[in-house]
């Protein structure tokens, strides 16, 4: 069994909800899937999620919002015509009285208020596909969260899922299949056991997708969106980039943390634990391989290349650093104080570089500075800023001689400044640290060196 979950642009518009319908129903084992909210159909479209935030800032500023509410609902009217729905398969005129009934409850809970508000949208498409799917034949169960026991952490915008969810799921979709051939689930939110609507991080569909797939064991999660799998290289920045075929898990996880963003990697959690396939596929050309993520596949050199700007680098000079139990200790503890995450530390015998987010450090930076010198006793601290990180990542790096090698020649080939790098313990990737300005000079470079 699969379960499929179709991404914004997928489920934006009646002929790309009717893509999907066909691609479900070319494969009977596709018997789950997952939508999200409506996205854009065309270059300068809103995605309907934005009129839902565009709600939320109303009413913080104390605005009128039923104009807010109508572009929501003509939107959905427009695809009901498309749709040819009869009046009581139309969601439409349901939605200004639901979204007046949230306000009310959470109206004095403005986190709550936000994260039930931003879910609406998977909510309300979800019954309107399957209203849909019914009407052309396929029998469809709408599984709400609300309805069941789809439990998360209470925590607003950060929902994480309960243990008990799993047989929860797996239970009620065993019943259903019994009387339907598919059933349909609004991703990105949860519901905690005191009744809250929580949202998971952004881009949380793909979390529910993989929250189902481990409930019924699915061999495989295919992820539906408008690309024909993840390419190696961001397109925005290289023309024509080649497609990775297959990748692991954890390749994946490196490529995601330094700006890739195909798929949610907090999405893998639930997938590892029963070494569930995942395929990246395209609605537009659903015959195309697409991606393929697994636990474990042949190792390779490189795979992909990623780049993510905005962070800084608090460099530390102290003589004698080596020599001095618990320096380190010492100073992530500052950090922690300051609530800022490290991202990196290359380091010397004398020196040490602890690379973080410009955002987290512009917060304090002259506290933090002053707190690194009174604590530590350094010689010498400073801060750059504007520093971009590149992830060179392959699991076949470690027994591929010259990796590094290639990736030094290519920058320099090109006047491009290292300014760090560092390779992890594990192998699997190189990261380097280059200036903000040099950053889509130095991914080209790179992608030339590796793929062509």
């Amino acid at each position: 069994m699969k379960v499929s979950k179709f991404g914004g642009s997928s489920v934006a518009s009646k002929s790309q909800i009717d893509k999907v319908f066909n691609i479900v129903s070319g494969d009977e084992s596709r018997k789950i899937i997952v939508v999200s909210a409506p996205g854009t159909r065309f270059t300068g479209d809103t995605k309907l999620t934005d009129y839902i935030v565009d709600i939320i800032e109303n009413i913080e500023k104390n605005l009128d919002i039923q104009e807010k509410i109508e572009k929501i609902i003509e939107r959905y009217r427009e695809i009901e015509s498309e749709m040819a729905l009869p009046n009581e398969l139309k969601i439409s005129h349901l939605i200004s009285e639901h979204i007046h009934q949230i306000i009310k409850k959470y109206q004095h809970q403005p986190h709550r208020l936000s994260d039930a508000l931003k879910s609406r949208g998977e909510y309300f498409n979800a019954i309107l596909i399957t209203n849909y799917f019914n009407q052309l034949g396929k029998k469809t169960y709408c599984l709400l969260p609300e309805e069941s026991k789809f439990y998360v952490t209470d925590e607003p915008s950060n929902a994480c899922v309960l243990d008990d969810t799993y047989s929860n799921l797996n239970l009620i979709i065993q019943q259903q299949l019994k009387s339907y051939d598919l059933i349909i689930c609004p991703g990105f939110y949860g519901i905690s056991k005191s009744g809250n609507i929580v949202t998971f991080s952004r881009g949380g569909s793909d979390i529910t997708g993989s929250i189902l797939a481990r409930s019924i064991h699915a061999n495989i999660y295919e992820n539906f969106t408008d690309v024909s799998g993840i390419y190696s290289v961001n397109p925005n920045i290289q023309e024509n980039p080649k497609i990775i075929d297959k990748m692991t898990y954890r390749e994946l996880r490196e490529l995601t943390y330094a700006g890739f963003n195909v798929f949610h990697d907090e999405a893998l959690l639930p997938l590892i634990h029963q070494n569930t396939q995942i395929q990246i596929k395209n609605t537009n050309a659903p015959d195309h391989n697409g991606t393929t993520i697994m636990m474990q596949k042949e190792k390779q050199g490189v795979v992909g290349i990623a780049s993510h700007a905005g962070f800084s680098s608090i460099n530390i000079k102290k003589f004698l650093m080596n020599r001095e139990i618990g320096f380190t200790r010492k100073l992530l503890s500052i950090l922690e104080t300051f609530e800022i995450s490290y991202e990196h530390i290359p380091s010397g015998i004398d020196n040490l570089s602890v690379i973080v987010n410009t955002k987290d450090l512009q917060r304090r930076k002259s506290e933090l500075i002053k707190a690194i010198h009174n604590t530590l006793n350094i010689d010498e601290i400073n801060i750059e800023e504007n520093i971009a990180i590149i992830m060179i990542v392959g699991e076949g790096m470690k027994t591929t001689i010259g990796t590094a090698n290639k990736a030094t020649s290519a920058l320099k080939n090109h006047h491009i400044n290292i300014k760090m790098i560092n390779q992890g313990s594990s192998e699997i990737s190189i990261m380097i640290g280059v200036s903000q300005q040099d950053e889509h000079k130095a991914v080209k470079a790179l992608y030339q060196a590796y793929f062509e």
